[in-house]
């Protein structure tokens, strides 16, 4: 498990399995990349690969132009370790599609740890609506990147 005190860590961040969090990441310089169906569905299928190989439950997730939020429950990997993987090998795949090199995600990420007594599917459907709230469509079921288990 990370110890908190890590310098790579935001101050108190811990890795608990079996706790909820909700993970947001930004796309370098916040470009805009995931406009690009295609590179969108790239990611998406790094998001599933990390669940089929154990390390996280999905429970809600939305791929915007420029970040991702993501509702998991954490398994067998640490907070640290799972972002890591993911954006390693979305990186790979995006820039192999692309024929370009680079980063494609800024350092690091936010994490939000939720209680029990949190309303989960509250937090899924505010996660789901954010195209809405940017303006992208006027309903949920216009916008093709995300998913959640409970809608």
């Amino acid at each position: 498990m990370d110890r908190p005190s890590s310098n790579r860590l935001r101050r108190g961040r811990v890795s608990e399995p079996g706790r909820l969090y909700v993970l947001t990441t930004a796309t370098e310089l916040r470009a805009p990349i995931f406009n690009d169906f295609g590179l969108a569905r790239l990611v998406i299928h790094q998001l599933r690969q990390t669940e089929q190989e154990g390390s996280v439950t999905s429970l809600a997730w939305v791929v915007m132009p420029d970040h991702l939020h993501w509702l998991i429950e954490l398994k067998s990997v640490t907070l640290k370790t799972l972002m890591r993987r993911f954006k390693s090998r979305s990186t790979c795949a995006v820039n192999k599609a692309c024929g370009r090199q680079g980063k494609l995600w800024q350092q690091g990420f936010h994490d939000r740890a939720l209680r029990r007594e949190d309303d989960i599917v509250a937090v899924a459907r505010y996660i789901v609506a954010n195209p809405i709230r940017a303006g992208l469509v006027r309903k949920a079921a216009d916008y093709s990147h995300w998913d959640a288990v409970w809608l």
